[in-house]
């Protein structure tokens, strides 16, 4: 798969600028702010949908305007693809392929398999667990849509249950039966993302561990483990044995939407105890692997975003990286960086075509 074209207006900082792409390395350069992330983020908008950096529609359009609109032209399997995502203010944003506008939005994941890697991407080993489901459930959607339409009717059940449990205090009231329906379909679904969850990670975690140890000269050990309540017991008896925990704090304390995920290195969290170098790399390794598993899962190559990766990384690991994405395995490669020399320099030891724009 190849995005030929890009056309953006009225996107965050960028007014109205278009791109004619090179088939395999495609560089944006310049200083902090001139709008090379906002282009990257555009290609990312045209996969899912949504900002990487923002998902807050409308504080994507440009201050001086209305409405945004980005247009991507993709060559897939033989043929043109154009994907069309416009926003307005005060109206619901749109997504078009070829003309016809999606009824809803998750039907179009995965049609554009994407990975970015960013210094945003740190929020995975800083943040709270949300972050880091958020990247498993974004690596199994992309070629799986029924994990994806389980996740958004388990997040649908799981809201309905905690009004449900904030009317039963507001009230003075309770009713077992009624929140019985809610638990049976949670289970249910529970239990399928939990397997589905537990296969990724069994597949996932070895192939990490491949990409640490070629960016890292195999210095360090590594470790990912999926954690969650359901290993030790039923979701139907957790939700049994925190009923009264549940109605006193008014939310769902148990099930699949507190899963986490565990990053070790040396046997010790990577957040607490690695440095700088390390945890960049430990996630640049995290997303060449989800790379690697979008690709065998779906048989694209999916596009490789690097956005300002090679800052806080020594000139090994670099050079590890660049002779990565020189490997035939990966497709179209865009690469934004403040520094043109060392692009250039990127750029001349990936012996692919290529384009810099500057920006």
């Amino acid at each position: 798969m190849i995005l030929k074209s890009l056309s953006l207006i009225n996107y965050k900082n960028i007014v109205s600028q278009a791109y004619d792409l090179d088939a395999k390395i495609n560089c944006f350069v310049g200083n902090n702010g001139v709008g090379k992330t906002n282009i990257l983020d555009a290609i990312y908008h045209l996969s899912f949908g949504k900002s990487y950096f923002n998902p807050i529609t409308v504080q994507n359009i440009n201050h001086e305007a209305d409405f945004f609109v980005l247009e991507g032209l993709y060559e897939k399997a033989g043929r043109e693809e154009k994907v069309i995502v416009s926003a307005k203010r005060g109206a619901k944003k749109v997504i078009k392929r070829n003309g016809k506008a999606y009824e809803r939005f998750s039907e179009h994941i995965g049609f554009l398999p994407l990975v970015i890697i960013s210094p945003a991407d740190r929020d995975l080993i800083i943040e709270g667990s949300e972050t880091r489901r958020k990247f498993m459930d974004g690596v199994i959607s992309q070629s799986d849509k029924g994990y994806l339409n389980d996740l958004i009717n388990y997040g649908k059940v799981l809201s309905q249950r905690n009004a449900l449990l904030k009317y039963f205090t507001a009230n003075h009231t309770f009713d077992q039966s009624t929140l019985n329906i809610y638990n049976e379909q949670m289970t249910a679904l529970g239990v399928r993302i939990y397997a589905k969850r537990e296969e990724f990670l069994k597949q996932f975690a070895p192939i990490f561990q491949e990409r640490y140890a070629y960016i890292s000269g195999g210095k360090e050990e590594v470790r990912l483990k999926y954690k969650s309540q359901l290993h030790d017991k039923p979701l139907s008896e957790l939700f049994k044995e925190n009923l009264q925990k549940d109605r006193a704090l008014q939310y769902t304390t148990v099930g699949v939407h507190k899963d986490d995920l565990s990053f070790k290195i040396e046997g010790h969290a990577v957040k607490k105890f690695g440095s700088q170098g390390q945890q960049k790399s430990y996630l640049i390794a995290l997303k060449l692997a989800q790379f690697d598993f979008i690709k065998k899962a779906g048989g694209t190559s999916p596009l490789l975003l690097l956005d300002d990766i090679f800052d806080k990384l020594d000139e090994s690991r670099v050079t590890q990286i660049v002779s990565l994405v020189n490997d035939e395995n990966f497709g179209q490669l865009f690469i934004s960086d403040t520094h043109p020399e060392r692009t250039g320099d990127i750029v001349k030891k990936i012996h692919q075509s290529s384009k810099i724009f500057t920006l």
